[in-house]
Order: structure tokens, then C-alpha cells, then sequence
């Protein structure tokens, strides 16, 4: 059981001193393109491009929920005149609500 232990916590402190290890690569690149190919991939660029130039801009509204919404507030008039300018309400009745 120790032995598992201490190999879990190797393994747990080795992995971010692996992962800072610098990348070395051994093989060579691979050989570069052919001019054919070099033209095929500048033909098929374009082609794309072209392709995606043929594509309309959507103008509308991808809101599914607008139709769902109301209108917003509208502003309020000026304020009313204060309440200490006002004369004050005689209540009516002797019951309260």
C-alpha cells in the first residue's frame, strides 16, 4: 500500500515537470510542395473564396424570442405638482380597509 501511495505521488509531481520539457523533433520536415500542387491549393483557395463571396449577409433579426417581448417603457410626463402644494384628501367613511 505505501509503495502505491509513493507511486501515485511520483506520478502526480512528474506531470508538470513533463509537460515543461522542450518539444524536440528528431525527423526531418516533410518535403515541400510540388508547383502542381502548389497551384491545385491556390485553385481551390480561390474557388472557396469565390464561394463564400456567393453567400448573402442576413439582415433580419435572429431573435427567436422578439416577438415575445413588449414594448419598452415609455418616459413618463413631467411630475405632477408635489403633495405639500396640494391640499390634503378628507377621507371618507369611518371603516378602514
Amino acid at each position: 500500500m505505501k509503495l502505491f501511495r509513493l507511486a501515485a505521488v511520483l506520478a502526480v509531481l512528474a506531470g508538470p515537470a513533463y509537460a515543461q520539457m522542450p518539444n524536440i523533433n528528431l525527423m526531418q520536415d516533410a518535403p515541400s510542395k510540388s508547383p502542381e500542387e502548389k497551384a491545385a491549393e491556390a485553385e481551390r483557395d480561390k474557388a472557396y473564396k469565390e464561394t463564400l463571396k456567393k453567400i448573402p449577409d442576413s439582415k433580419a433579426s435572429n431573435d427567436p424570442w422578439g416577438g415575445m417581448r413588449s414594448d419598452p417603457p415609455k418616459q413618463s410626463a413631467a411630475p405632477k405638482a408635489s403633495a405639500a402644494t396640494s391640499a390634503p384628501k378628507k377621507k371618507s367613511g369611518t371603516a378602514a380597509n
